[in-house]
């Protein structure tokens, strides 16, 4: 058995945070997951619908491994990322930095793992993976999978070669602090207001504040979107608040990084911008029993009354980050 000496096997709520935290932990950066995800400017939305999708998706944060590399542009890490096509030389590149001593972050298809409980295709997932034997991987995942698992090599390597949605080519990445990298401190304005700006200005209707007043629109003509209601709608809000979210489709997570800042900044904008997303995070979780209570009732007014959530929480995120886009000024 090979493994890395020293690993933090901590889980924490999210995939791609969990193993940023366990490759920086490595490095002496040591840093909360809330931190982590307002580091990498990690908050977005989307509302995500297409002719070969079963049921619309609602998203709370940016593209898979976009967190990631925000967060090594902000605190000056080298970020190594490795792809192929190759199963043989995928493996090679992971087998090589293990034997270096170094935990190797995989993005790959959550569905092939053998100790996830829910059977769902989804190729955005992260892990750490910290050793290994002529059987199976060992890795780090998020507290809900078990923290420190395993799973076979063959499973492994078919879920780095999946392909579909948000998959990668049996990508593997590294992260490396610089000697003197800045203080986190120094870091959160510019994280702050990066992620304010993307929010407040979306490339398109269906991302940011834009994309929460859409669904806002749409979610009420759910019941003509599914054959199967007490499926769909149910596992759509299991998503939002179950799913490696952290609760309330990320906004918990934001909360709590914002409430950190202010601990370390005294900022009327940004104690602005936390109020209201405390309020925001409240609402996302109602939002997500408003429309589980629609698939197990068939109540359309549930529907009905989401829609009118989600229009005032269109209004709510927005002006909060118009206030987080002064923070520091």
């Amino acid at each position: 058995m090979t493994t890395v000496a020293g690993i933090d096997v901590r889980g924490t709520q999210h995939c791609e945070t969990t193993a940023l935290g366990v490759l920086l932990r490595h490095q002496g950066l040591d840093l909360s997951e809330p931190m982590l995800f307002g580091l990498g400017s990690g908050l977005s939305f989307v509302y995500w619908d297409s002719k070969n999708m079963g049921f619309p998706f609602l998203g709370g944060r940016v593209k898979p491994f976009d967190l990631t590399r925000n967060l090594a542009t902000r605190l000056g890490l080298d970020l190594t990322v490795q792809e192929t096509t190759s199963r043989r030389k995928g493996w090679e590149n992971v087998v090589g930095l293990v034997e270096a001593g170094h935990p190797v972050g995989l993005q790959l298809d959550s569905y092939y793992l053998e100790y996830f409980g829910a059977k769902v295709h989804f190729g955005g997932h992260v892990v750490a993976l910290y050793g290994y034997d002529d059987r199976v991987a060992y890795l780090v995942d998020t507290d809900q999978q078990g923290g420190a698992v395993s799973t076979s090599l063959t499973s492994l390597a078919d879920a780095r070669a999946a392909r579909g949605p948000m998959t990668a080519r049996h990508r593997s990445f590294t992260l490396t602090a610089p000697r003197n990298p800045p203080s986190p401190r120094d870091r959160i304005v510019p994280a702050i207001t990066a992620c304010a700006d993307a929010f407040l200005h979306p490339p398109i209707a269906n991302l940011g504040h834009r994309g929460i007043d859409k669904a806002g629109k749409l979610v009420p003509t759910w019941f003509r979107r599914t054959d199967d209601p007490r499926r769909d709608l149910p596992q759509a809000a299991l998503l939002m608040e179950k799913a490696g979210t952290g609760g309330a489709l990320f906004r918990n997570l934001y909360r709590d990084f914002l409430a950190e800042c202010a601990d370390l900044l005294d900022d009327s904008h940004l104690r602005t911008g936390l109020g209201l997303y405390t309020e925001a995070a409240d609402r996302w979780t109602e939002v997500a029993a408003l429309i589980k209570e629609a698939g197990e009732s068939g109540d359309a007014e549930c529907l009905a009354r989401t829609g009118t959530l989600l229009h005032e929480l269109a209004r709510v995120e927005r002006e909060a980050m118009e206030a987080l886009t002064r923070v520091g000024a």
